[in-house]
């Protein structure tokens, strides 16, 4: 069964809370868990996907495309999806 998600899981990594997720989908697509067991997956699953879009919101904010502008300096333009 997932555990939940507490503060010091926080410094998680994206890969890390990713294969935890992918692990929840696998044993909830299995559905040899109790509807308690299922329900509790499926909360952690939620919990771990909404820390997964932040972290790759996070990133987004970090990433910068390099351009060169019209004398062919090169310049940093915000990176939008």
């Amino acid at each position: 069964m997932a555990r939940n998600l507490k503060k010091n899981d926080a410094d998680k990594s994206f890969e890390d809370a990713m294969l935890e997720l992918e692990n929840i989908v696998s044993i909830l697509e299995k559905g040899d868990t109790t509807l308690e067991e299922s329900i509790k997956n499926f909360q952690q699953g939620i919990e771990l996907s909404r820390y997964c879009a932040a972290k790759l919101d996070e990133a987004e904010k970090k990433i910068s495309i390099l351009l060169h502008d019209e004398e062919g300096k090169i310049i940093e333009k915000d990176f939008d999806i």
